[in-house]
């Protein structure tokens, strides 16, 4: 077998980077959630792709006839996947007796957004042509857009922890939204704006971004417990 150009390999290197941050987000949570609901919110944020790669694809074409291709469309793409990141979460623990801590609600966006991460890696991976090429991509990828999917899903996760406790979940969470759509857009847009410093500047806004995950992060574990 071809180890320089092996699909299963390069699909493996691809689901690295999703699993490692999910491992490391999960220590944030003072009382571990169930491993199966755990996989079951990864499995949904995976499956979540299908209908965001359908949407942007629409999305896309749609924008291409009007001749609108500039920053309407990088903002549209972000929306539609915080949009299907969220619904992944909430459909796969809405009414589960587990989902009863605020930093729940922050644990398992992130889990969905991971999963749908991964799926994307998967498919930028097994699209490269040789395990190097593979594995700078998904190094990049580890430190970029797939941290960036679980920092903005986590905005969106702590606006719903705070939508729950104020019971106004559809304002805190459409809130939420707005926040990771204009993170993730900005992202996007010094990626394609600045192509030599695209690195530089996309890494020091994640930074800043973690920054503040983390403060919220804090905030819940400090929020009175089974609330929810």
């Amino acid at each position: 077998m071809d180890l320089i150009n092996n699909p299963i390999l390069m699909a493996v290197i691809g689901i690295a980077p999703g699993f490692l941050w999910l491992l490391f987000f999960l220590r944030e949570d003072i009382h571990p959630e169930p491993r199966r609901l755990i996989f079951y919110t990864f499995l949904a944020g995976a499956l979540m792709s299908l209908p965001v790669f359908t949407s942007q694809l629409l999305l896309q074409k749609t924008f291409s006839l009007i001749g609108q291709l500039g920053l309407v469309l990088i903002i549209g793409l972000a929306v539609i996947e915080e949009f299907f990141k969220f619904s992944a979460a909430y459909l796969a623990i809405r009414g589960n007796p587990a989902f009863n801590e605020p930093i729940d609600a922050m644990i398992y966006i992130i889990t969905a957004a991971l999963g749908f991460a991964t799926i994307e890696n998967i498919f930028i991976a097994v699209n490269t042509v040789s395990i190097a090429q593979t594995a700078i991509l998904t190094s990049l990828r580890f430190v970029g857009a797939t941290l960036l999917h679980a920092l903005t899903s986590a905005l969106v996760g702590y606006q719903w922890a705070q939508g729950i406790i104020h019971q106004s979940v559809v304002k805190f969470v459409f809130k939420g939204i707005i926040y990771a759509v204009v993170l993730h857009a900005f992202f996007n847009y010094l990626i394609l704006r600045f192509e030599e410093q695209n690195l530089l500047y996309s890494s020091i806004l994640l930074v800043v971004a973690a920054f503040f995950v983390f403060v919220d992060f804090e905030k819940l574990k400090e929020e009175k417990q089974n609330v929810l």
